[in-house]
């Protein structure tokens, strides 16, 4: 029998918030001069930013950050940075200033000073951030570190400084932006402790870089600088290239050769770095709900750490999308995400999608399968959605089966009826398999008897396949049989399933007492010629010609009497009962009798 499943589906949201991204990113054309890796890519990367550059003042961030960093979620307020606290986003709100402008890379680290009239990278909103006036004051001059530090931020000594979880990664790529849009300064990122024109710790920004991803503030706050539409007033009409693109940051700042590998776990890995993975979401019947999404761990090998972007076709989804997905640095790593199908089962057929995965770094001599040279990951998510079977007594629907033996003789062998049913393939390769769960006979079921048994589980009748059945009809008594066989169907246990309705066999046969005839020699007349016939089938014969008077199948005593019954009938009397033989028929009984009886004695 069915069991009903309830089948919740995850409902994505990624489609939303793919939406949402989208409107962040950048003109189709703003990178495609960036084509380089190394000093080259950095060089490409400083005329990108600077084309077109508005260049905006110290004093104008004093506005634009109620813009650039608005709370999405109380209007009017801004997020500071490193506390992540909301504030009022005007200027100097109640006469006094809760919040001051911070430089990521500061003032006394890079040439000039600020004032409100100042532009370059003092004035810089990608280089500027909102903070609360305490902590810009505790943080100094400091450098940021260490690349293994976690939790909420705050001073480590004298020396270094750590952001907070939230803004680690935040931090780590507008200086990355400074470093490279304003190098003619001479600004550059340092190993440890900074001097001047110097900012660190590179490697603590390259591991923040990977352990904290542009999240959705921060491409908005990108989006918000470089904006006309977003920011009419203070728009920049650049943006921080290390945002749009983080995978171009270990070429620039690292080397070139990134030994990331992405794979799919428990997949085979290839020779030039791709894997592919099968993620079968079952079997369901049409209009069963969509099955839930199912785990998938991606694997990174290599010390570097990378991003990766992940893309879908067909009806497939991930909880992963986009570019903005990262594996650190420092060795493996991995992240398990969820793909599963956005799709109908109103129509029967083969659901799919694909889930690719790309590792977006641009470096190449890594070695084979690493880096840019790793080939993309695969996973094909697949789901059968299947046509209801459909019971039936031929290959074409038959629901009522009928069949008449007729009249058999008392004692004759068992007549059969051979019959099959069948599972009707309504859509070639998608259709379900069949159970019989009951067998329900009503009448004469004791005569009229079928070889029926329940299939269901394993044993379920596959699409477009019969099996065979007897019926049978015993012979023993006398009388008019009908039975009738009520067949109960369903689908095969999958989601979806239901019952399926019945068939009927109906059966039906008389059985009618023998004809007596002792003429075994067929020749109308019962005589001596048919003695010697029966006598000669004694024990042996099963049929008229042999001594088989009344039908039994048996030549024997039976036999005899009803020849000594009918001895010296014609035509006229063979078939009927109580035929008084005459004088010479009793001696020439009484004489085979002797006769036989001899022969029973040899034996």
């Amino acid at each position: 029998m069915p069991i009903l499943r309830y089948c919740f589906t995850l409902t994505f949201v990624f489609c939303f918030a793919n939406a949402a991204l989208a409107q962040y990113e950048p003109p189709a054309s703003y990178y495609n001069s960036a084509t380089g890796t190394g000093t080259t890519l950095k060089n490409q990367l400083q005329s990108i930013m600077s084309n077109g550059h508005i260049q905006r003042s110290y004093g104008d961030f004093r506005y634009s950050a109620a813009i650039t960093d608005a709370d999405p979620n109380v209007s009017g307020n801004i997020l500071l940075v490193y506390d992540r606290s909301s504030e009022s986003g005007q200027w100097n709100a109640g006469g006094s200033l809760p919040w001051n402008r911070e430089h990521v890379w500061p003032q006394s680290l890079q040439p000039g000073s600020a004032s409100n009239g100042t532009k370059g990278n003092l004035g810089d909103p990608h280089a500027l951030r909102p903070s609360d006036v305490q902590i810009n004051s505790t943080r100094g001059h400091r450098a940021f570190g260490f690349e293994n530090t976690t939790g909420s931020y705050g001073t480590i000594g004298s020396d270094y400084y750590y952001t907070g979880d939230a803004d680690r990664g935040d931090i780590a790529r507008q200086l990355f932006y400074s470093a490279t849009r304003y190098q003619d300064l001479g600004l550059t990122l340092v190993e440890g402790v900074p001097d001047d024109n110097e900012m660190g710790d590179l490697s603590s920004l390259i591991a923040y870089h990977y352990l904290d991803a542009p999240d959705e503030f921060e491409l908005r706050r990108n989006h918000a600088i470089y904006s006309s539409s977003m920011n009419p007033s203070y728009y920049t009409n650049n943006r921080n290239a290390f945002i749009d693109r983080p995978e171009y940051v270990w070429s620039v700042y690292v080397d070139q050769n990134n030994d990331s590998r992405l794979a799919i776990s428990g997949a085979t890995i290839n020779s030039n770095g791709s894997s592919t993975a099968n993620v079968d979401l079952g079997r369901v019947l049409t209009g069963a709900a969509v099955p839930g999404a199912q785990s998938v761990t991606l694997n990174k090998l290599g010390n570097d750490g990378t991003y990766y972007e992940v893309t879908t076709s067909g009806s497939a989804t991930s909880t992963l999308s986009g570019r903005y997905n990262a594996m650190t640095t420092g060795g493996a790593d991995s992240q398990v995400f969820s793909v599963g199908l956005s799709t109908s089962t109103s129509s029967a057929g083969l659901k799919s999608g694909l889930v690719i995965i790309d590792n977006l770094d641009v470096t190449t001599s890594g070695g084979a399968g690493r880096g840019a040279n790793d080939a993309d990951d695969t996973l094909n998510v697949t789901l059968d959605v299947l046509d209801h079977a459909t019971p039936s007594f031929a290959a074409t629907n038959m629901n009522t089966l009928a069949f008449d033996f007729g009249d058999i003789t008392i004692g004759s062998t068992i007549p059969t009826f051979d019959f099959d049913l069948f599972n009707i393939e309504s859509t070639t390769g998608f259709t379900a398999a069949l159970e019989l769960d009951s067998i329900n006979g009503s009448g004469d079921t004791s005569a009229l008897t079928t070889d029926l048994t329940t299939f269901t589980g394993a044993g379920a009748l596959d699409a477009g396949l019969f099996d065979g059945f007897t019926a049978s009809f015993d012979t023993d008594s006398v009388g008019v049989f009908s039975a009738s066989y009520t067949l109960s169907f369903s689908d095969e246990d999958i989601p979806g399933a239901m019952n399926l309705g019945e068939l009927t066999l109906m059966l039906t046969g008389e059985v009618i007492a023998a004809v007596e005839n002792a003429d075994f020699t067929g020749d109308t007349m019962v005589d001596g010629a048919d003695l010697l016939a029966w006598q000669a089938g004694f024990g042996m014969g099963t049929t008229l010609a042999s001594g088989d008077a009344n039908g039994d199948e048996l030549v024997n005593a039976d036999d005899l009497a009803i020849w000594s019954t009918q001895y010296g009938s014609g035509p006229s009397m063979l078939g009927s009962v109580g035929a008084v033989p005459e004088p010479t028929a009793l001696l020439l009984l009484a004489t085979s009798l002797l006769c036989f009886g001899g022969l029973r004695r040899k034996v």
